[in-house]
C-alpha cells in the first residue's frame, strides 16, 4: 500500500481555506499572499486529479472530493494544534507534576527516586501528595499514581501497572505476635484491627478472599492516612493491612511480618493522565513504574 502524502504545504493551505471559508483569511492566518494560497490549491487539485472547490457566488464551496479531504485534514490538524499548544505552554525543562497518596509517596515512591534519577534522568518529577481522589480533570497534575479500580473517568488515559495485593502485617513487638504468627487467618476475628479511612474496604476484601465473614471483623484504631497506619503497626500497636509493595522492605528487614501472605484485589496500581494533553513522558514513566513494581 502506498504511504504517499499530499503536498503538506498545499494541504495546510487547503485546510485553512476550507475551515475559514476564505482564501484571503487563510492567507492572513498563514502569513502568505492571496496568490500563494491560490497556487497551493491549484497544485493540490492537480496532484489529486480532482477539483476540490467550485465557485459559488463570490466564494468557494467544497466539492464531494474536497469535503472528504477536508474531513481527513481536519482530523489530522486539530490534534496537532492541541498538542503544539500544550508543548508551547509547557516550559521545556519543567518537571512532570505527579500526584499520589501520601502513603505511596512516603513508603514506595521516595525510596525509589534515586533509582529513577539513575535509570531515567529524562523523567524529572514534582511530587504532590493527596489522600483525596483527583478530579476528572486531574487539576494541577500532569499525571497521578493511584491504587484504585475501574470505571475510570472518560477524561483519563489510564496505564495499568500492576494488580493490587494486600495482606495483614504485624510487628514482632506486638503483644499478640507469638500467638498470631502461626495461627490461621480466622484468628484475626478476635483482634481489634488497625485500619485507615483511605481504604475502608481493605479488611473486608481480605476477609472475603480468605473465606471469612467481613461482618465478623473487629475494627480498632483508625487512621486518616496509610502512612500513619503502618507507623502504628511498626510500633507494635496491632495488626494492620497494606498493599504488598508498601511493606516489602519492612518484611525483608523483619520490622513487619506477613503471616497470612497477600491476596489479589480488584484494584490496580495505575498511572492516569489527561487525554486532552498527551505528554510523551507519561508512557515512559508508566513503563518504569511497571518494572519497579514487578521487582518489589
Amino acid at each position: 500500500m502506498s504511504r504517499d502524502l499530499p503536498p503538506l504545504n498545499a494541504l495546510r493551505a487547503f485546510e485553512a481555506v476550507a475551515r475559514l471559508d476564505s482564501v484571503s483569511r487563510a492567507a492572513d492566518e498563514l502569513h502568505v499572499t492571496h496568490g500563494a494560497v491560490s497556487r497551493h490549491l491549484k497544485s493540490l487539485e492537480e496532484a489529486a486529479g480532482a477539483a476540490l472547490f467550485v465557485r459559488e457566488g463570490r466564494g468557494l464551496a467544497l466539492t464531494p472530493a474536497g469535503r472528504r479531504l477536508h474531513e481527513a485534514a481536519e482530523s489530522a490538524f486539530e490534534p496537532l494544534r492541541q498538542a503544539w499548544s500544550e508543548l508551547r505552554r509547557r516550559p521545556q525543562h519543567s518537571p512532570l507534576v505527579l500526584g499520589c497518596p501520601g502513603g505511596v509517596l512516603a513508603r514506595w515512591m521516595i525510596p525509589r527516586l534515586d533509582r529513577l534519577a539513575r535509570e531515567r534522568p529524562d523523567l524529572r518529577l514534582h511530587l504532590s501528595a493527596s489522600e483525596t481522589a483527583p478530579d476528572a480533570a486531574l487539576t494541577g497534575l500532569d499525571a497521578a499514581l493511584l491504587i484504585a479500580h475501574a470505571p475510570w473517568p472518560a477524561e483519563w488515559q489510564v496505564h495499568e501497572l500492576a494488580v493490587e495485593r494486600i495482606g495483614p502485617v504485624v510487628s514482632p513487638r506486638a503483644a499478640d505476635f507469638e500467638r498470631l504468627r502461626d495461627a490461621p487467618p480466622r484468628a484475626l476475628l478476635d483482634v481489634a484491627l488497625l485500619h485507615t479511612q483511605s481504604r475502608p474496604q481493605a479488611w473486608s476484601d481480605w476477609a472475603t478472599r480468605n473465606a471469612l465473614d467481613p461482618a465478623a471483623l473487629r475494627l480498632g484504631t483508625g487512621f486518616d492516612h496509610l502512612y500513619y497506619l503502618l507507623e502504628a503497626a511498626q510500633a507494635g500497636l496491632g495488626v494492620a493491612i497494606a498493599p504488598e509493595p508498601l511493606v516489602a522492605e519492612d518484611i525483608a528487614s523483619g520490622r513487619l511480618i506477613a503471616p497470612w501472605g497477600f491476596v489479589d484485589t480488584q484494584a490496580k496500581w495505575v498511572l492516569c493522565a489527561p487525554r486532552r494533553a498527551s505528554d510523551p513522558r507519561v508512557p515512559r514513566l508508566a513503563q518504569w513504574l511497571r518494572e519497579a513494581l514487578a521487582q518489589t
